[in-house]
């Protein structure tokens, strides 16, 4: 039946072609018809979701609490506080190079973000939620996918907030009987994310920034983050597997940038207790993945892939300021994320270290040092 379909339609072509046209150019030009339609109806159906979404978070909000919908449309400055994050400034950096880093972004000798250094280490997420600014809605086209969720989003948490405080009355047990709106929400940020962080604008505007932290902010609040967990961690563990990908695969001559602002990111999820053990045991696997094939290629004499060697340290940053806040938090235990990633990783270190010493001694340094904050976590 497909054969006769196939040929059916290729009699079809041929009789209905016009003069001048060979078979081939009506074929392409006839498919080229076909696929412009599918996508214009693709476009109608993505935005008629967006709105059935939309009006789905308007109503839920409606159920948890009325009069927060009713006085929305007062200044949000009444329903947050004054105080606002200093969000990551690139106005210093030249969009050509890549290389220029201003003081509030860069990491110093011990990969620690700068922003980090702080005397407290109480919870950072809550601090970070509480100084959220009121969303600027003037934002391009690969935020505009963002703005619903992270309204919706961040509403819950003024909501959380305000509740708490006993200045409004709200019930989250509604939650429970809708939890696909709030789950689709955390979805649709997490998509939205991504994408800019495959093809990143500089500077990267302040509405990014609001859009991690209300992220972080919602998966640090216990009441909300139960429902969030339950159906979206697949979601977030993915979420950061392609972080950490789109670090290792750039390949970009001036793509510093690129890097950095997606290591800042991955570093404020590894703040996040719930998210920081998993981030650990990716990052211990991805770093002896590549060091046992670096190693492999330097016995063999091979060539191996200098731009993943060049990417690899911003991952070697990050775990490295993740498990120095193991080892300064009392309360966090080594042994919380999986025990089996860090054993491969110390299994053989002390040789790859030892045979890559000469030929790269910076990424050797890196290895031991990390070895060493692994293990002076377990002694702890």
């Amino acid at each position: 039946y497909l054969k006769i379909s196939k040929l059916a339609l290729a009699f079809a072509i041929i009789h209905s072609k016009p003069l001048g046209k060979s078979c081939k150019e009506y074929t392409e030009h006839l498919a080229k018809t076909v696929s412009e339609q599918d996508f214009g109806w693709k476009l109608k159906v993505e935005a008629l979701e967006a709105e059935v979404l939309r009006l789905r978070q308007e109503l839920l909000l409606n159920k948890i609490c009325p009069r927060f919908c009713l006085e929305n449309d007062a200044p949000a400055e009444t329903l947050l506080d004054q105080e606002c994050i200093n969000p990551v400034s690139y106005s210093s950096q030249l969009e050509d190079s890549g290389c220029d880093m201003s003081n509030d972004y860069a990491f110093d000798s011990l990969g620690t973000a700068s922003d980090f250094h702080q005397s407290e280490h109480g919870n950072t997420s809550k601090r970070w939620l509480e100084k959220v600014p009121p969303l600027n809605l003037c934002c391009t086209s690969k935020e505009e996918s963002l703005t619903a969720p992270v309204q919706f989003l961040q509403h819950l948490l003024e909501i959380r907030k305000l509740s708490e405080g006993g200045i409004l009355q709200a019930d989250f047990t509604e939650l429970e009987n809708d939890s696909f709106t709030i789950c689709n929400s955390v979805s649709r940020l997490l998509d939205g994310l991504t994408v800019f962080y495959n093809s990143p604008k500089f500077p990267v505007s302040n509405f990014l920034t609001e859009a991690v932290c209300v992220l972080i902010g919602l998966i640090t609040d216990t009441k909300l983050s139960n429902h969030v967990l339950k159906k979206c961690f697949k979601k977030l563990e993915e979420f950061k597997k392609n972080l950490i990908q789109i670090i290792l695969r750039n390949s970009n001559v001036n793509r510093f940038q690129e890097l950095h602002a997606v290591s800042h990111t991955l570093v404020l999820l590894g703040r996040n207790n719930v998210l920081r053990n998993s981030l650990i045991s990716l990052l211990l696997s991805e770093i002896h993945q590549f060091a046992e094939q670096l190693l492999q290629a330097h016995q063999i004499q091979a060539m191996y892939d200098i731009t993943q060697y060049e990417n690899i340290f911003p991952l070697c940053m990050i775990l490295e300021q993740l498990l120095q806040n193991e080892t300064e938090e009392s309360n966090v235990s080594s042994a919380d994320y999986d025990g089996e990633e860090k054993i491969k990783f110390l299994t053989n270190l002390d040789q790859i270290i030892l045979h890559l010493s000469d030929e790269f001694p910076l990424f050797s340094l890196y290895l031991w040092r990390l070895s060493v904050l692994l293990n002076s976590a377990q002694i702890q």
